[in-house]
């Protein structure tokens, strides 16, 4: 290793770097088709984004059901930023306003979380939710929102089945 790369490289973080497969696992499943083709999300930069928040609270909502993932889930949300963050650079968003773009999305992704969270038990309040966030209030097909609520339900479920630290190595088939 170089001594640039050790001053001015990115610093290694064993953690974080573990929670990687599940970051990759959680955009794999955002990306899926059915959301797009099926559940008539919106195949665009919003859409995805949309779908990568929603995945990421479902994994995060049954992250903090236990104790001992506190640390996890932080990690996990930093990978989360970061690649926001890389995202928005990519499209050509300028230095000097990329932190207030990342600020927004992140409190839009907080506003999501909490009404995913509130519709965990609640399949009235989750398509209430993935109407509001995902569809952006404008009223999709019934067929689409109706398959986007029971899809991300059926993650939920599953979800809450697998012990956290399967769901945390990335590696689980979920």
């Amino acid at each position: 290793m170089s001594l640039f790369q050790r001053i001015f490289g990115p610093k290694e973080d064993p953690a974080k770097d573990a929670m990687r497969p599940l970051y990759a696992k959680i955009v794999e499943k955002a990306r899926a088709l059915h959301w797009y083709e099926k559940g008539g999300v919106a195949d665009s930069l919003d859409g995805r984004f949309e779908m990568v928040a929603a995945m990421m609270s479902l994994v995060l909502i049954r992250l903090e059901q236990t104790d001992d993932q506190a640390d996890n889930s932080v990690l996990l949300t930093e990978i989360f930023v970061d690649d926001m963050d890389g995202q928005l650079r990519e499209i050509g968003v300028g230095d000097m306003i990329v932190g207030k773009h990342l600020g927004k999305m992140m409190a839009a992704f907080g506003g999501r979380m909490g009404a995913y969270r509130d519709g965990v038990d609640d399949k009235g309040k989750l398509s209430e939710a993935v109407a509001r966030n995902i569809f952006r209030g404008e009223a999709p097909k019934q067929g689409a929102l109706n398959h986007v609520a029971t899809k991300l339900i059926s993650e939920m479920a599953v979800l809450a089945k697998m012990q956290p630290a399967a769901i945390v190595s990335g590696a689980a088939d979920w």
